[in-house]
């Protein structure tokens, strides 16, 4: 059996268990590429503005984000850009979306949010795509990771208005 389609699968289950059916979310994976994932237990998502991230790893190509995200933040990033601008989710613990002290800086998304969580295989554009796919169950971000980054890519982008 090839390793890499077992573990596609065992992270597959695992973020389709957010789901309160989650034949339901394979079955969205499957007709539309993106799932509507309840936040909150599994995993939360702290949502950054594309220009802020941009601005805070200096860069714009989507490869060059992906690494420099994969390095900072170290976990599970899902992009989408039917926001204007364009938006960043860091996905991170769902306790952690629980004492998150952060929304003036970034919004944290838990309980009583949905999010659109791409197939696993769907990393590039068009519509939603992993920036970084889980590579194991339970591929989270470090939430300390991100405050330092939203602050960096704001204090760039205030420097750059004056």
């Amino acid at each position: 059996m090839d390793t890499q389609k077992a573990l596609d699968r065992a992270i597959a289950a695992w973020l389709a268990r957010a789901h309160p059916t989650p034949e339901l979310a394979r079955t969205e994976w499957a007709i539309q590429g993106v799932a509507l994932l309840p936040l909150g237990d599994r995993f939360a998502a702290v949502r950054m503005p594309a220009d802020v991230v941009h601005a805070a790893v200096a860069a714009c190509d989507r490869d060059e984000v992906a690494a420099a995200l994969g390095e900072i933040l170290g976990g599970s990033i899902i992009y989408d850009h039917r926001v204007t601008g364009g938006t960043y989710y860091a996905l991170i613990q769902g306790h952690a979306g629980l004492v998150w002290a952060y929304d003036d800086i970034a919004t944290c998304l838990g309980h009583g949010t949905y999010l659109g969580v791409p197939r696993l295989d769907q990393q590039q554009p068009p519509g939603t795509y992993w920036v970084i796919p889980p590579r194991y169950e339970g591929d989270l971000c470090a939430p300390r990771s991100i405050i330092p980054l939203v602050e960096l890519g704001r204090s760039r982008l205030a420097s750059a208005e004056v």
